[in-house]
């Protein structure tokens, strides 16, 4: 992420520190929403930032904001205060993903993918929300120039509904959190694979893929994919890339490492030219490393005692609504992940029984405590 779009991005920060939970959630949202562009390398504009600080500030609907940048657009003074058409998408794009975000509905199905592309690139690339017919490569920085085989046009459909039908009847239910990143990060590389559409596939992936992760508990709108969505995309090229001759073989590693940061709040490495293909050796960066040179923030991989290595993702995306709401109540916690309340109590009651969790001071006015 370049130096300009790191300094827009932390204009938001303000509201997540000191703002009302709804500015927190929407600030989130957009920060995501603009770091998202930079998988193309675009830049967004001083006035996407000004609307999007109306709306977080609560003076615009999220539908009355992209009226605004669509008007913006439409005028002369717009016109000539961007760059290029690029900026253009890049601030119509940023609005309609933060609209997705907020929006809390998903269907796991192909059309799902389909009408999110549609809807981010409705009005800026011709073939919005329509499957490729013709076939694709792409020069790939990370590969140095060579590309990775996408899946053929005519294949495109037919491969969509098998990768999704074989997900959906995946049990996560006994898998530990280890396993079930490594699952998550092999079905979203070959979702991406696909390359369903023309253009615009990574940010597609992005938003399907939050929303997705939202219906397993996680709230996954926070900096690691602000901040690192081009660490993001060069990350699936890995994982979908291989040439034996030269000794590289495709690898969810680099994205394990995303999807850890981001879930569990582990802090690694996640710096692009490592998953260069001449980069060499990476093995001594497989560990989690300190951003801040030692001083190591809360977070909820420090918490978790080793008895959770072998917990479910369900049980870890309770424990991350404890570590971050120790005060939270079985029914807040239902709410926040997205199921039942009877689901929450029967995970609680199961936590308590492993010794790695304890409520302490009752039901009513007490809070969790991780047992040491």
């Amino acid at each position: 992420m370049n130096d300009e779009q790191k300094y827009t991005i932390q204009g938001l920060d303000e509201y997540i520190r000191q703002g009302e939970p709804q500015q927190r959630e929407r600030s989130e949202a957009w920060k995501v929403a603009i770091g998202l562009q930079q998988v193309d390398r675009l830049q967004t504009s001083e006035y996407l930032l000004d609307t999007a600080k109306r709306h977080i500030e609560g003076d615009i609907s999220i539908g009355e904001a992209k009226e605004l940048i669509d008007s913006y657009y439409k005028s002369v003074s717009g016109r000539k205060e961007v760059e290029n058409d690029r900026t253009e998408e890049a601030d119509k794009v940023a609005a309609r993903i933060t609209e997705l975000i907020e929006e809390k509905t998903f269907s796991f199905t192909p059309a799902q993918l389909i009408s999110i592309h549609r809807r981010l690139f409705e009005g800026i690339y011709k073939l919005a929300g329509r499957i490729r017919d013709y076939n694709i490569t792409k020069n790939e920085w990370v590969l140095g120039g060579k590309t990775v085989y996408y899946a053929s046009a005519d294949t495109i459909s037919d491969t969509l509904a098998y990768d999704m039908g074989q997900e959906r009847e995946f049990n996560y239910a006994n898998l530990n959190i280890d396993e079930a990143i490594r699952h998550l990060t092999r079905f979203c590389a070959n979702l991406w694979q696909v390359h369903a559409f023309c253009e615009g596939n990574t940010r597609t992936t992005a938003v399907f893929m939050i929303k997705y992760l939202r219906t397993l508990g996680f709230n996954v709108v926070n900096d690691v994919f602000a901040e690192n969505s081009w660490y993001f995309r060069n990350a699936l090229v890995r994982a979908n890339y291989s040439d034996l001759t030269a000794g590289i073989s495709e690898t969810t590693l680099y994205l394990e490492r995303f999807f850890r940061s981001m879930m569990l709040g582990e802090e690694h490495n996640l710096r692009n030219r490592i998953m260069h293909v001449d980069w060499g050796k990476v093995a001594d960066e497989a560990t989690p490393q300190s951003a801040n040179n030692g001083a190591q923030s809360a977070k909820l991989s420090d918490e978790l005692p080793p008895k959770c290595k072998n917990c479910t993702l369900e049980e870890v995306a309770v424990l991350r609504m404890m570590h971050e709401n120790p005060s939270a109540t079985q029914k807040e916690i239902a709410t926040a992940i997205g199921k039942s309340e009877r689901t929450v109590k029967t995970i609680t009651v199961a936590l308590q029984e492993k010794l790695i969790v304890k409520r302490v001071n009752g039901k009513r006015n007490g809070y969790w405590e991780f047992i040491k």
